[in-house]
């Protein structure tokens, strides 16, 4: 009898614990995200794997640039502490890239690894960061020292893209490529080629 007081116990108990909504549970039965998970991979070289993994954040009727994701670094909010930081570069989770060999990026080298990308817009020149952090939430955590490499990129205006998207512009012999964003009306390229 006691066996199964224990039992039922444990049934009752149960079946309360899995009746309770977690915060992600509760997002999950809603649908998906608004900004979907997504990634890109391209090939260089013969066996130079290189994939950019982000969230893409629409348009809807926003401005993007200046707005919705300011110039420079981003005021401090509760989140980061009141720190400032810079763009993370997508949405949700950081934006990372990914690779197996070591690689030039805007003719500086990278070494393999995968890295967190976060972005200081402007209206004129971009700062690309790559950072050794590649697990944070967005950018609210974002640690300078934690900067593996910084360049700078020109953006050029582009065709309406709603939702923002990664891609590969492989260049001819493909051992190099111009990897992008695009989103809104505009395109961030960065160089990239195989290290020697």
């Amino acid at each position: 009898m006691k066996r199964l007081n224990i039992i039922i116990s444990l049934i009752i108990i149960c079946s309360y614990l899995i009746g309770l909504p977690s915060t992600t549970l509760a997002r999950r039965q809603r649908g998906p995200r608004p900004s979907l998970n997504a990634n890109v991979t391209q090939r260089l070289g013969t066996d130079t794997d290189i994939t950019i993994t982000f969230c893409r954040p629409g348009v809807k009727g926003r401005v993007i640039w200046g707005g919705l994701v300011p110039y420079g670094m981003a005021p401090g909010n509760k989140y980061s502490k009141e720190k400032p930081f810079p763009w993370r570069a997508g949405a949700n989770e950081n934006t990372t890239i990914e690779f197996n060999k070591d690689l030039l990026i805007e003719g500086q080298k990278l070494p393999a690894g995968k890295y967190g990308i976060h972005m200081l817009p402007s209206k004129k020149d971009w700062t690309i960061i790559f950072s050794n952090n590649n697990s944070s939430w967005g950018s609210f955590s974002y640690n300078q020292e934690e900067d593996a490499l910084r360049v700078t990129v020109t953006p050029v205006k582009a065709p309406h893209q709603e939702w923002l998207i990664y891609g590969f512009d492989l260049a001819v012999g493909g051992t190099s490529a111009t990897a992008y964003l695009h989103w809104e009306e505009l395109k961030v390229p960065i160089k990239i080629e195989l290290a020697q």
